[in-house]
C-alpha cells in the first residue's frame, strides 16, 4: 500500500486556534505507544524503511515502512498481531517483530538482507532502538468522494535503553484515505495558509534515529543526482517534473530543519545550492510545462536572497576572517552583524509565501504530465540541446576578456557557469556517462576559482564598509585589492578551459 501524507510544524501561538478546529464532536483522541525495531548499525533506516508495532486502541498493529519520494508518498504495509502474544512479549520483556508476515518476495529479500547477522539468524539481530509515546487527536475531512485523515501528534520519543533521554514530538499530518490527491493538498493549503505551518521531512522512525545519535537535526542534505530519473525519450512535461522532483528532495529536508530551529549554516547553504537548481530549471526550461506556476520564481528568489544575507555575513566570520588572520590580518568581529539581521533564515524559512510554494511545487511532481497542454513537437533532449549551446557560447564570448568586464557583468558569467553546470547535470542522463563526466570535469576548475574570485569581491565591499567603524578593517582591503587583477585573469584562463571543453550534446 502507498501511504500518501504531508506533515507540518504547528507554531507554538497558532496551537490553542488549531486544536479548536482538531477537536470537534466528531473527532477521536487516542494513545500510541509503539515500538521501533532495527539492527545495532541501523541498517533499515539506512535503506528508508522503518518497522514498528505499534498499539492502535485496543489493537497490535506491526507496520514496515519503506523508502517512497522523499515527498509526501511512502510504501506502508500494516498486519494485526495477536493481542494474547503481544501481551504475553511484554511481560517478558521479549517484544519481537514477526518477519514471516513478509512473503512477498521482494520485501522478504531486503528485510533478510538487511537484518541478517553473520550467522544469519534474523531473531537476534533486531532490537528495540526506541519508543514513541503520543496522543494522537484524528478527525476526517471530506467532500465528494474525498476523505483525508488529519491527525494532531503530541507526545514524546524515548531512547529504548534510558527511558529518561527523551524528545518531545509535536506535528499535525494530513493523510489521503480517500479520493483525489489533489483534494489533499487544497486542505493542506487552507491549513497552512490559516495556522501559518511549515512542513516537515522528519518522521517519527527519523525522530526516533537522531536522539539515539544525539542530535536535534539530520546532517544538512545535498543534490542527490542518482535520484534523477530523466531519461532520453522524455516528454518535455516529465522531464520537468522529473527535474524539480530532484531538487525538492534536496530543498524540503533543509527547509524542514531551519523551520524546525537549526542554526547550522550548512542547511542553508545547501537550501540555497537546492533552490539555486530549482531556479536554473524553472528559468531556462521555461515552456516545457504548463502547469508551472509563474509566481514561484518570484518567492524562491526572495527566499534566496533572504538567505543569501545570512550566509553572506556567516562566512565573513566563519571563512573569510579566519583566513586573513592565517596572513597576518587582525581580528575583526563579524557576529553582530550576522546574528542581528532583520530577517533571520528561519524567517525567511517559515514564511507562508514561501510554505505555500514548496507545497505547491510537492503537487506539481505528483501531478499527471500527460494532462500538461504544451507542445510535443519536440522532446526534452532536444529542447534542450539550444539552451546548452546558448549557455556555452555566452560563456566562451566572456573568456576572452573577461578581465574587463564589470563586476555586475562578471558574476553574470559566474551566474551562467553554475546554470550551465545544472542545466548538464539535469540532462546528464540522457547522454553518454563518459562524455558528459568528461564535460562536468572541465567545469570544476573554473567554478572552483569564480568561486573564490566571487568570495573576496563580496569579501572586499563587506571590509570597505566596516572601515567605518573598526579601522581594523582596512587590512582586508588592501588584501583584496591586491589580489583582483590577478584572480580577474585567472578567472578568464579557466574560462578558456571551458571554451575549449568537448562538448557532450
Amino acid at each position: 500500500m502507498q501511504e500518501i501524507e504531508l506533515k507540518f510544524l504547528v507554531p507554538q501561538y497558532k496551537i490553542d486556534a488549531l486544536m479548536r478546529q482538531a477537536k470537534i464532536k466528531s473527532s477521536v483522541t487516542s494513545q500510541l505507544a509503539a515500538h521501533y525495531f532495527d539492527t545495532p548499525t541501523n541498517a533499515l533506516a539506512s535503506a528508508g524503511m522503518a518497522l514498528r508495532i505499534r498499539k492502535e486502541g485496543d489493537t497490535w498493529v506491526q507496520t514496515l515502512k519503506s523508502s517512497g519520494d522523499g515527498m509526501a508518498s511512502r510504501g506502508e504495509q500494516n498486519n494485526t498481531l495477536d493481542e494474547e502474544q503481544i501481551a504475553t512479549a511484554l511481560e517478558q520483556d521479549n517484544l519481537y517483530p514477526d518477519l514471516s508476515l513478509y512473503d512477498d518476495a521482494k520485501t522478504s529479500k531486503a528485510i533478510n538482507q538487511l537484518t541478517a547477522n553473520q550467522a544469519g539468524d534474523q531473531q537476534t539481530i533486531l532490537t528495540r532502538q526506541y519508543v514513541t509515546d503520543v496522543e494522537r487527536t484524528t478527525r476526517l475531512i471530506k467532500r465528494d468522494n474525498n476523505v483525508i485523515e488529519m491527525a494532531y501528534d503530541e507526545g514524546k520519543v524515548v531512547h529504548g535503553e534510558d527511558s529518561q533521554i527523551t524528545q518531545p514530538i509535536h506535528e499535525i499530518e494530513f493523510e489521503l484515505v480517500e479520493g483525489e490527491v489533489s483534494y489533499l493538498f487544497e486542505i493542506a493549503k487552507t491549513w497552512c495558509k490559516r495556522y501559518q505551518l511549515c512542513i516537515s521531512t522528519v518522521t517519527k522512525a527519523e525522530r526516533g534515529g537522531l536522539l539515539l545519535e544525539d542530535k536535534l537535526f539530520a546532517d544538512a542534505t545535498k543534490a542527490d543526482l542518482k535520484q534523477l530519473s530523466v531519461h532520453s525519450k522524455m516528454s518535455k512535461p516529465q522531464f520537468m517534473r522529473a527535474v524539480i522532483h530532484n531538487c525538492m528532495i534536496q530543498i524540503l529536508p533543509n527547509a524542514s530543519a531551519i523551520a524546525a530551529g537549526s542554526d547550522d549554516g550548512n542547511h542553508v547553504h545547501q537550501l540555497r545550492v537546492g533552490l539555486r537548481r530549482l531556479r536554473t530549471a524553472l528559468k531556462f526550461f521555461d515552456g516545457f510545462s504548463s502547469d508551472i506556476n509563474p509566481e514561484w520564481l518570484p518567492i524562491l528568489k526572495q527566499t534566496f536572497s533572504l538567505l543569501g544575507d545570512f550566509r553572506d555575513r556567516e562566512l565573513l566570520q566563519t571563512k573569510t576572517q579566519p583566513m586573513l588572520e592565517s596572513v597576518g590580518g587582525p581580528f575583526v568581529d563579524w557576529s553582530d552583524e550576522r546574528d542581528n539581521l532583520a530577517v533571520m533564515p528561519i524567517d525567511a524559512v517559515r514564511a507562508n509565501d514561501f510554505q505555500l510554494t514548496l507545497l505547491e511545487l510537492i503537487e506539481y511532481t505528483m501531478s499527471s504530465a500527460k494532462q500538461d497542454q504544451v507542445s510535443r513537437k519536440s522532446s526534452a533532449k532536444e529542447a534542450t540541446t539550444a539552451i546548452l549551446n546558448k549557455l556555452y557560447n555566452k560563456i566562451s564570448k566572456a573568456s576572452d576578456h573577461f578581465a574587463d568586464l564589470s563586476i555586475d557583468e562578471q558574476h553574470d558569467v559566474r551566474k551562467r557557469l553554475k546554470s550551465l553546470r545544472y542545466v548538464s547535470e539535469f540532462v546528464r542522463p540522457m547522454y553518454k556517462k563518459k562524455k558528459t563526466k568528461a564535460f562536468l570535469k572541465y567545469l570544476e576548475p573554473a567554478q572552483e576559482v569564480l568561486g573564490e574570485y566571487n568570495d573576496n569581491i563580496v569579501g572586499h565591499l563587506f571590509y570597505a564598509e566596516k572601515t567605518n567603524k573598526d579601522a581594523n578593517a582596512w587590512f582586508a582591503v588592501g588584501y583584496f585589492s591586491a589580489k583582483e587583477v590577478y584572480a580577474s585573469q585567472q578567472c578568464a584562463e579557466c574560462l578558456k578551459q571551458v571554451r575549449d571543453a568537448p562538448i557532450f550534446w
